[in-house]
């Protein structure tokens, strides 16, 4: 699609005369689909050739044929049901695959007058089938965006234009280099495209790589043109200040739909300019590692989001998805989220009303998109009349609440006034239109009287038909003859083939048309009269719907951005009501904000572990933090598993839940707007970029350590592990002292180094937790309770103990422990004590020799119950015999 070299379906040039006419118009089609797979429509089914099969065939598990020769090699082929299609679609798309659709464009009567009668049909491309370009609902995940990015340079910034052409969502924003994979994994992006042979690394939602296109494409001048043409405006300022590299990737995403529409723009709002510092900043890494909208592994459960999301629309749940990638700085915005949820939260009776009515509601946002995009159909439409019928009820009943809050107020407006288009399509469609427009019947009867006497003079035709059916049996006393019809003969009395001879009889009023195996088909003239009325009333009924229904989406587009509003106003409702459902469900507070630099929370959860353990019956144990700046640097020990990453990361997500405006899991919340959102925690690689799991953690680190502000919370887990003892300890003491020292921002540091508790003697503001543990009777209790003070040690050992270690392993690390904390005592060097430290075989050896216990094995041997009192005392005398040689030993 977007280069000239085709990656999956490269076919070497064979003169004009070695091709067949049809492969020869394939081969056209397929270079103007380049690396794109081609469906090419043959009749019933959409085929594939070459690689294209052999890729296709591959992914789809379906068979793989061959037709004809190229080369003197048969031509690998396989092809797929074009009913079915979109299913086969959706395979390919999440595989990676980009798909040409290359349909009939005239029929084969259309190719026998203009060509004769072997003149092929004539072909082309009609749409390319992308990840970013998807409006089918069986092609979309119904509660994600599915986000379409351009990005463009100018003038040495780099500018950014997102879509998300099923709802229409457009918006921009100009960021530096540093920013811009951030802002990429901020909207999820299905599919990038960016200029040929520009520099630029990015990737996207699953490490989708970025796409070339035309480099002409991005230019500002032709997209600045193109945008007032498309809202019809002399000037973008009403819109907001788009930089030239914005316009600039404007004109690319502009162009990359166009093409992969072929001439069929999309439905897109007015663009919205994102201005630096409108939102948290969230780097890749620490939206992977807290896990916000999707786990590690890509999956929606056991991400916050699945936590949180008590949504009932599909919409709701997008923006949801939207919000948390991307909570607020701005104070006002995000109270004024929280007035809405604190009003539902504590109206139960109007948010179970408000959730039962948002979950009858279609989902409108996508139908327009669907209808702006000339895939709409009648169902399309019947969608829109539903949707805006129920929000016009919604504003009506909500309208009457006491005590609204003020964005309740500013939403309601756009449920309303679309009156006339729900009073015109309630008159237009039947109940539920169909999705197929093909046999009609989506027009109501009585909104036109016209195509009310077409469709009554088909009925009566019908019936006419049906009425000669009974006149011709008793003429011809054949019971068995039936009138039938099909696409070939159209309406035609058919007779067993027994009967055959009474009907061909001279003047019998029949004409013979076909003969088959068992039947005999014939015409006759009162027949094609009959036929004649209904065929005719049935085309101008089709004609007339079809006409209707242009005329009805015309009036549905002319409302498209006030359509468009609606739809964002249910989302928000929704949304708002999903938090006050979560918060009521799970006893959340709402958060405070104020000025002074602070992170206070009392008896934090973490809103996926809880959920998690209360599924299983389990209780959470909450904690506090308080970071201020006096004490704005913790610095946290204990042993693994005992929860330090657990509280580190719940913090985090507390943070994230407030500024999103949501209530968070706590008794209480008081905070200061965080600008940007740090978490280095967890040990992962980057094998594709040569980067080792310690590689991955100082890029990582370095990020945070020259980008964190005051205002900036981070969450450090473990910093310098990856390396040697010394090298790892030097790194975390020296990180520890520059975000305490240079950046001066809000953070929880967990490590195992308990050599940097005594920094808490020279900086200031750093004071020392742990997560606290006991030994009892050999075995670790872990009570995951954060207290103050520094760990006394770090239980490693009785950790891998309940890891199942082998004893005889776990003995051997307790004796090296031992040996390396006296050498260490002794001389001030870990490794002290070492030189005398017997090899592993023979300590194993001397294990076992101290295992072996004969007085032991003596009382195993024994059957109790099979002694009498004789055998029982004179087992005891050896007993104690033994005892007393093992204590002489």
């Amino acid at each position: 699609m977007a280069n000239p070299a085709s990656k999956t379906g490269s076919v070497s040039s064979a003169p004009a005369s070695a091709q067949t006419p049809m492969m020869a118009q394939y081969m056209e089609l397929k270079a103007q689909a380049a690396d794109c797979l081609l469906f090419y429509r043959m009749g019933d089914f959409f085929e594939m050739f070459f690689d294209d099969a052999k890729a296709a065939a591959a992914t789809l598990d379906i068979a793989l044929t061959s037709r004809g020769e190229h080369d003197g090699v048969p031509i690998p082929m396989c092809g797929v049901p074009v009913h079915s299609a979109e299913a086969y679609l959706a395979r390919l798309i999440r595989a990676g695959h980009r798909v040409a659709i290359a349909e009939q464009t005239e029929t084969p009567a259309e190719a026998k007058a203009r060509g004769g009668s072997k003149a092929l049909v004539a072909r082309g491309i009609i749409r390319y089938v992308t990840p970013g370009t998807l409006t089918e609902d069986t092609l979309l995940d119904s509660r994600a965006d599915n986000m379409l990015v351009a990005v463009g340079e100018a003038g040495g910034e780099i500018g950014i234009a997102a879509a998300d052409i099923s709802t229409g969502r457009f918006e921009t924003m100009t960021v530096d280099a540093a920013a811009l994979q951030a802002e990429i994994a901020r909207l999820g992006a299905s599919e990038i495209v960016i200029a040929n042979g520009s520099a630029l690394d990015v990737a996207g939602r699953q490490g989708a790589g970025a796409h070339g296109f035309d480099r002409g494409a991005f230019s500002s001048q032709r997209a600045e043109a193109r945008l007032k043409a498309m809202f019809g405006v002399a000037t973008l300022d009403g819109f907001g200040s788009f930089g030239r590299a914005e316009l600039a990737a404007i004109g690319g995403l502009l162009s990359y739909l166009d093409h992969a529409g072929q001439g069929t723009l999309p439905h897109l709002a007015p663009p919205v300019h994102i201005a630096p510092g409108s939102h948290m900043a969230i780097d890749a890494a620490t939206r992977e590692s807290l896990e916000i909208v999707a786990t590690m592994a890509g999956a929606r459960q056991g991400s916050l989001l699945h936590a949180v999301d008590r949504t009932v629309t599909g919409a709701g749940a997008r923006l949801l998805a939207a919000d948390l990638a991307a909570p607020l700085l701005d104070g006002a915005a995000i109270e004024a989220r929280l007035d809405l949820v604190h009003w539902l939260h504590d109206h139960g009776g109007q948010r179970d009303a408000l959730r039962a009515v948002l979950r009858a509601l279609p989902d409108i946002g996508r139908a327009l998109g669907r209808v702006a995009m000339g895939r709409g159909s009648p169902r399309d439409l019947g969608q829109i009349r539903d949707g805006l019928g129920e929000a016009r009820m919604l504003r009506e009943r909500l309208a009457r609440a006491p005590d609204r809050p003020p964005l309740l107020d500013r939403l309601l407006p756009a449920l309303d006034g679309h009156g006339d288009l729900v009073d015109e399509l309630t008159r237009a469609l039947v109940p539920t239109p169909p999705t197929e427009t093909a046999s009609g019947g989506y027009i109501a009867e009585g909104y036109d009287a016209a195509l009310d006497d077409l469709r009554r003079l088909g009925s009566d035709g019908r019936r006419a038909i049906a009425l000669l059916e009974a006149r011709y049996r008793d003429e011809t006393g054949i019971s068995a003859l039936k009138i039938r019809h099909n696409a070939v003969l159209g309406y035609h009395v058919e007779v067993p083939a027994r009967h055959g001879d009474t009907l061909m009889k001279e003047g019998s009023g029949f004409t013979h048309r076909q003969t088959l195996a068992g039947v005999v088909r014939f015409n006759s003239v009162d027949l094609h009269e009959q036929a004649s009325r209904v065929m005719q009333a049935g085309a101008h009924a089709l004609a007339a719907e079809a006409a209707h229904l242009e005329a009805l989406i015309e009036q549905v587009l002319s409302r498209k951005e006030a359509i468009t509003r609606a739809a964002q106003a249910i989302a928000r409702l929704d949304v708002a009501a999903s938090h006050a459902e979560r918060a009521a469900e799970g006893g959340w507070a709402r958060p405070r904000f104020v000025p002074d630099q602070r992170l206070e929370i009392v008896g934090g959860r973490h809103p996926v572990v809880e959920e998690a353990l209360r599924r299983e019956g389990q209780p959470f144990v909450a904690n506090d933090c308080v970071l201020s700046g006096a004490d704005r640097l913790w610095l946290v020990t204990g042993p693994n598993m005992g929860g330090k990453s657990t509280f580190l990361r719940q913090n985090a997500l507390i943070v994230l839940l407030a500024q999103a405006g949501a209530f968070v899991p706590a008794q209480s919340a008081t905070l200061s707007l965080v600008d940007r959102l740090f978490s280095r925690v967890g040990a992962s690689d980057n094998l594709a970029r040569g980067r080792s799991t310690f590689m991955v953690e100082m890029v990582e680190t370095a990020a945070i350590l020259s980008q964190a502000t005051e205002r900036s919370f981070v969450i450090l887990d473990e910093v310098g592990r990856g390396t040697s003892t010394y090298d790892g300890l030097a790194l975390a003491w020296a990180v520890v002292e520059a975000v305490h020292e240079v950046n001066r921002c809000r953070c929880l540091f967990a490590t195992h180094y308990h050599e940097l508790t005594r920094l808490a003697e020279s900086l200031k503001a750093l004071s020392l937790h742990n997560v606290r543990a006991r030994e009892w009777k050999g075995d670790l209790v872990l009570l995951h309770e954060v207290a103050d003070g520094p760990a006394d040690r770090s239980y490693g050992i009785a950790v891998a103990r309940l890891a199942g270690l082998p004893p005889a392993v776990l003995a051997r690390a307790k004796d090296v422990l031992s040996r390396l904390e006296a050498g260490k005592a002794r001389t001030g060097g870990i490794a002290a004590g070492l030189d005398d430290l017997p090899l592993f075989a023979a300590s194993l050896a001397a294990q076992e020799e101290a295992a072996a216990d004969p007085l032991r094995e003596a009382l195993s041997a024994l059957d109790v119950d099979a002694l009498s009192p004789r055998e029982a005392l004179d087992h005891l005398y050896r007993l104690k015999a033994l005892a007393n040689e093992g204590a002489e030993h």
